[in-house]
């Protein structure tokens, strides 16, 4: 009797924790059940941090930023052949990797990385980023320069792209440029999520610096944050609902990097904060219209999600959603034009795909050479997903073409 109930015990205890790891999946998708374990523990964090949260303990972000770094110290690497430096430019923190020299008069090329994380979580010292960093300035022989910005919820909106900005012209200066051994010539900015939303942004407002002596020659950008203005964009609402990213989550990481109010969240889910009536919103509509900036294989049946009347209290309380510094989609055609060569990676099960590629179309209709680099069976954030447990096949082929592109042409 007494093993027939620890029997269905267990088989319950089996299909519960089944039903929370099983995840909807397009068939395309490599690695189901692995991506579907790893979202199942990243829900379980950010729920567990809500609870500390909810019980007046610590901030939620806080905690999953805590937690998560914690995870991320399991496969910390060095390297014999780049030496590693944690620095100051102009107060920002930044750890910079420098390949030993082979050919000491010979000037390199140099990488500046901003790393991902929704602005609150991650970080330029832990291991996935400290790995992509020493596989980029060894596979490059490369400077890469990764920026620690400050995070939310101890700062926001503008203070991340400030420092990051900060650090970039500090570096970008001809005497540190030196000290460095780096080629004025050859230097790119690059990030992936979050912080390809902030190198698309410090790249453009560097394009229109004229006490800047020297420009990017290239960025980088792997599925880059780049709008708060449509929530139902095709990809936004074929992965309303999918691994590591969904869009409620997208959301609240606006929110959490404007300090709004959460409350607002519904309403800008169902884009009731740029509403026809939203008058804020009408100079950028047609910047973000995917109708026309998308090809049809990703615009498939979708239909645009446009009311009449919204919430127009948001775009006031938050007028930051329509900051060009934060949404760098919604820059004019002149500041795109003076953008350099650029290089766009998406993913195909990302609620970001669309304003990566609606980017990549923007800045090629205003002269610039662009290359998407678009991946149907990944998901976001896959590129850093190199080291074990966390090993994932689409991690390494992503990696290894973002670095093949910047090979060829930095």
């Amino acid at each position: 009797m007494r093993a027939a109930v620890a029997g269905l015990l267990l088989g319950g205890a089996v299909l519960l924790a089944a039903y929370y790891v099983y995840l909807p999946l397009p068939g395309t998708v490599s690695e189901p059940w692995r991506l579907m374990l790893l979202d199942a523990a990243f829900r379980a964090a950010q729920q567990t941090c809500k609870l500390v949260h909810y019980l007046g303990l610590s901030h939620h972000l806080r905690v999953l930023n805590f937690v998560i770094g914690s995870f991320d110290k399991l496969n910390f690497r060095s390297s014999e052949h780049v030496k590693i430096t944690d620095t100051l430019f102009d107060g920002v923190e930044v750890r910079v990797y420098e390949p030993l020299a082979q050919e000491e008069e010979r000037l390199k090329r140099s990488v500046v990385y901003i790393h991902g994380g929704g602005w609150a979580v991650s970080s330029a010292r832990g291991s996935v980023y400290n790995n992509l960093c020493l596989v980029m300035a060894e596979s490059l022989d490369a400077v890469v320069v990764s920026i620690e910005y400050r995070l939310i919820p101890e700062v926001h909106f503008p203070v991340p792209f400030n420092d990051v900005f900060r650090a970039t012209k500090h570096f970008m200066l001809p005497d540190v440029l030196a000290q460095y051994s780096v080629d004025p010539n050859r230097i790119a900015i690059s990030g992936d999520s979050a912080g390809g939303n902030l190198a698309a942004a410090v790249c453009q407002e560097m394009s229109q610096e004229e006490n800047v002596t020297n420009r990017f020659k290239l960025q980088a950008l792997i599925y880059p944050v780049l709008q708060a203005f449509d929530f139902n964009t095709p990809s936004y609402q074929q992965n309303e609902i999918t691994a590591v990213l969904s869009r409620s989550r997208m959301v609240q990481f606006w929110l959490e990097y404007f300090n709004g109010n959460s409350s607002f969240a519904p309403s800008m889910i169902i884009n009731n904060h740029t509403a026809l009536d939203v008058t804020e919103a009408s100079p950028f509509r047609e910047l973000v219209d995917w109708t026309f900036l998308l090809p049809s294989r990703f615009r498939k049946s979708y239909k645009p999600v446009v009311h009449k009347v919204g919430t127009a209290e948001i775009i006031r309380d938050i007028p930051e959603l329509l900051d060009v510094r934060a949404s760098p989609l919604l820059a004019e055609k002149a500041v795109l034009h003076v953008q350099p060569k650029t290089y766009i990676l998406t993913c195909e099960i990302d609620v970001l795909r669309d304003e990566g590629l609606m980017y990549a179309k923007r800045l090629e209709k205003a002269g610039v050479e662009v290359t998407v680099d678009h991946f149907e069976d990944c998901f976001h954030g896959c590129m850093i997903f190199t080291l074990w447990p966390t090993l994932f096949s689409a991690g390494l082929r992503t990696r290894d073409s973002y670095i093949k592109w910047l090979n060829e042409n930095l």
